[in-house]
């Protein structure tokens, strides 16, 4: 394989605008001893390069809800398109989170309502406007090279998910922008998938809850969801990455906050004076052990990840994460780091350190576990779809995280998305069409398997 710097012909590629995309087919799948439905999902590419256009970057340091003005117009206008296609009590309440349903097509009773859910903001961490989608057509194993930035190659070397895309279309940016198929690669198969079941009626389903939902990438997602109105008995985020994947492990996340405090004078007269906080704050991270770092650390192994700065002498905070796939260990890091912090304020008489910590989310399993059908359901309709079901810890947190607590239990499917907040971020429209193709099943799936003489207490259900 050639190296990253080499100029290189990049596969025929397809630059689109809002209205340019392209049809992607259909996707096909047969199963022995399962009834199954051939979903057409030639919206989901179109669906997606539009969506992406919308600069939807979420910002942590607004009190509104949603952060973003964008967000708020692309919600808006996905209601509009799903009463476009169908769905008629599509609506938006006044923090942003659009929620609808799709009528049962069966009069079966007690058969669960479940829900669909995917967020439309992207990471503030990359540029998000301006965003120009290319699909590289039929791609052959060659390095894509991404017009606006030469520098941004996406080589199959550096990605090993690319040998399993031979063939299929590939979406990136241009190279100055992430792509934002976290989470719009989501969006974008739940509408098109929600258009299929409303044309055909004679796929039999329960009722069905989509919602979509704004600041998911600043942790704000699920802070205004009313699980309640949502009235499912269990959903599924369309979140995840490569096809296949079903994931029903989170970490176990807090947040803590490490405040040193110093004094601050002249510099021309600040000898036996001075107490410098931000060099207290250094000393602080030097001290951090980097066999616990993000950068050394993978599979089931934690981490703590200081990411935010803020920088002066007279007060200098370190935002922290703390990050374990057993939520008991997260006590454990936050010691070792006010331990830390202890020794590096005692090495600068009259420096302090204040702390505080807040809970970010908790391992999903914890109540997943609980409800085994959920996961059991969504590999069926990996399996039905022709996939592999492909199983992993989530190295990090989605709504249904938080969800799952808050009684809605909730695992992560796959959307397709690779190298989320990057410039190399890109997705498979392909795998987008099996996503499409997996929902529609595990609507069926539910319909089949529910039990008539099981109630389903405080849930909205179908039937008489």
């Amino acid at each position: 394989m050639r190296p990253a710097h080499q100029a290189v012909a990049p596969c025929r590629a397809v630059r689109q605008d809002a209205a340019g995309a392209q049809g992607a087919g259909e996707a096909r799948h047969a199963t022995a001893n399962v009834r199954c439905y051939r979903v057409a999902v030639t919206g989901v590419l179109d669906r997606f390069l539009r969506y992406v256009t919308y600069d939807t970057r979420a910002d942590e340091q607004s009190t509104t809800c949603p952060s973003t003005e964008g967000q708020r117009v692309l919600l808006g206008d996905l209601v509009v398109e799903l009463r476009a296609a169908g769905v008629a009590d599509a609506a938006m309440d006044e923090r942003g989170y659009v929620m609808a349903t799709i009528p049962a097509t069966s009069r079966k009773p007690r058969v669960p309502v479940i829900g669909f859910i995917a967020h439309v903001d992207t990471s503030p961490e990359m540029p998000g406007a301006g965003i120009v989608p290319i699909v590289h057509r039929n791609y052959d194993g060659r390095d894509l090279v991404l017009p606006d930035d030469p520098s941004a190659v996406l080589t199959l070397a550096a990605n090993p998910a690319l040998a399993e895309q031979m063939g299929h279309d590939i979406v990136t940016a241009s190279g100055t922008t992430l792509l934002g198929a976290d989470d719009k690669a989501g969006v974008a198969e739940i509408v098109a998938a929600a258009a299929h079941l409303v044309a055909h009626p004679e796929i039999p389903h329960g009722a069905i809850r989509i919602a979509f939902t704004p600041d998911e990438e600043i942790g704000r997602g699920t802070a205004h969801f009313d699980v309640a109105a949502f009235g499912a008995r269990c959903a599924y985020t369309m979140d995840g990455g490569g096809r296949g994947e079903v994931e029903v492990e989170s970490f176990s996340a807090d947040a803590m906050t490490l405040t040193f405090h110093g004094f601050n004078t002249h510099p021309g007269y600040a000898r036996g004076r001075m107490i410098n906080a931000i060099k207290v704050a250094a000393d602080f991270i030097h001290r951090l052990p980097r066999e616990a770092a993000p950068e050394t650390t993978g599979d089931d192994q934690g981490f703590v990840h200081p990411y935010v700065l803020h920088a002066g002498v007279e007060r200098t905070s370190v935002k922290v994460l703390l990050r374990d796939f057993r939520t008991e260990r997260l006590q454990a890091q936050a010691a070792l780091l006010e331990r830390l912090a202890a020794a590096a304020t005692a090495a600068h008489p009259g420096a302090r350190v204040t702390v505080d910590v807040e809970e970010s989310y908790r391992n999903m399993r914890e109540v997943l576990d609980r409800h085994p059908e959920v996961a059991a359901h969504a590999r069926a309709a990996v399996r039905q779809a022709g996939l592999e079901v492909r199983e992993r810890r989530i190295r990090g947190g989605t709504d249904g995280s938080k969800l799952s607590f808050m009684g809605l239990p909730t695992p992560n499917l796959f959307a397709g998305e690779q190298n989320f907040h990057s410039r190399l971020e890109w997705v498979s429209a392909q795998d987008m069409e099996k996503a499409v193709e997996v929902i529609v099943n595990l609507c069926r799936i539910w319909h089949d398997a529910a039990d008539p003489s099981q109630a389903y207490p405080n849930v909205a259900t179908t039937g008489a």
